[in-house]
């Protein structure tokens, strides 16, 4: 229970420590291109301490959730003082503005890479594209009814297994089957399976292709029917276990890890596409149908998450959820809507390209976008994202997903 409760309380500095970082991003831009940071605070609430240093109050606050950089001029409607005016947000140059307000997500980003990095380097990346690759080859392949059995077969001493006897080697790559290509560990299973006899499997060892011949045995294997029945089936097998990870040096690890950053990406894109569409699953989830693993969780899920993962010993799995939501959490602060960053650098744009087509028309510079007609907008995305987030949290409590081993 303890591991539990250190993961949680982990996983929340964690995410903590990220907020922060991301108002961090915000006041480093806007010092860096003069304009005045009035405020920077870390958490919400009641205010813990506060110190000044030159122009700008920095504090923490009681609540460890968020915090805030006050920039001024970030709008139109904010008030300024008179020594202000000049260095308002809303006055600067376009790309000045829009750096800014992207220094935030970007900030995350950052975070994310450096997270699976040092991933990389300690514990390995997972294999989460399933690739074929091969982390063990078995002695030998015997009958099974049982998982136990399956992976830790009672072989006869100085036998050898089929992959083994093939010359098939720790991290070749199983790129085809019997001319079947292979392109996860899924799709060389099911081939290996209705396979027997000798076959050919196409190996990517480093920088070379080989075609191998396996003699691959038929075995017995435990099997489920459609309708929930026990019963053994004969297969193929060829003896090779899946890579579950891959270990990096310090060198090999930053390009491993650029490429298993885009791929998050694209999954975190991915997953934010299908997030309307997944509410209603997690309505019914409250109200006691099984939580689908693949719903939108909160805050409050994924430190739980974390908490079982430090439970249970997966600090891989710790890390590369922490890493995933730092890049959820970029992704999602550049929808171009308010009060996100996303939706200031939408307005930003939107008065450059207004102002230039007005410019070809011979036209004047039009006034800045007046925030206060966007009020409602703004305050209906508040209340809509409120209330999903509402639905995520209550779902995490009552019907929460757990990690399975």
């Amino acid at each position: 229970m303890l591991a539990y409760v250190v993961g949680v309380l982990l996983f929340v500095l964690g995410v903590c420590l990220s907020l922060a970082l991301h108002e961090a991003g915000h006041l480093v831009a806007a010092k860096a291109f003069g304009m005045k940071v009035r405020r920077y605070f870390v958490g919400m609430g009641p205010k813990v301490f506060s110190f000044r240093r030159g122009e700008t109050e920095y504090g923490l606050r009681w609540l460890p959730v968020g915090g805030y950089c006050e920039i001024a001029g970030m709008t139109t409607m904010d008030e300024l003082a008179p020594d202000e005016e000049r260095r308002a947000m809303w006055r600067q140059a376009t790309w000045k503005r829009t750096t800014v307000m992207l220094a935030g997500p970007v900030t995350h980003f950052v975070l994310g890479f450096v997270l699976l990095y040092a991933l990389a380097v300690s514990m390995g990346l997972p294999n989460l594209a399933e690739r074929p690759v091969v982390a063990g080859t078995a002695a030998c392949v015997t009958d099974a009814s049982t998982t136990k059995q399956i992976t830790d077969p009672t072989c006869p001493p100085g036998s050898v297994g089929p992959a083994q006897a093939a010359g098939i080697q720790v991290g070749d790559e199983i790129v085809a089957v019997d001319g079947t290509p292979t392109p996860t560990w899924t799709a060389m299973v099911t081939a290996v399976r209705g396979s027997s006899g000798p076959t050919v499997f196409d190996v990517r060892r480093g920088e070379e292709r080989l075609s191998v011949t396996v003699d691959v045995p038929t075995v017995l294997r435990p099997a489920t029917t459609t309708d929930g029945t026990a019963e053994t089936v004969t297969v193929g097998v060829a003896g090779v276990s899946a890579a579950r990870s891959f270990d990096y040096g310090p060198l090999a690890a930053l390009p491993a890890t650029a490429v298993f950053s885009g791929d998050m990406f694209a999954q975190t894109f991915q997953r934010l596409v299908e997030f309307p569409q997944r509410i209603p699953a997690v309505v019914s989830a409250i109200f006691g149908a099984e939580r689908d693993p693949n719903t939108p969780v909160s805050v409050v899920g994924a430190s739980r998450i974390g908490g079982e993962a430090v439970q249970a010993g997966l600090w891989q799995l710790f890390f590369l959820l922490l890493a995933g939501l730092n890049f959820f959490m970029g992704v999602f602060n550049l929808l171009p809507l308010l009060p996100l960053d996303g939706g200031h650098i939408a307005v930003t744009w939107y008065e450059r390209v207004r102002n230039w087509l007005r410019e070809r028309r011979g036209q004047t510079t039009a006034a800045p976008v007046d925030y206060s007609r966007l009020s409602t907008v703004t305050m209906a995305l508040v209340l809509v994202g409120g209330a999903v987030l509402l639905l995520t949290v209550t779902a995490d409590i009552v019907n929460p997903i757990r990690i399975t081993q």
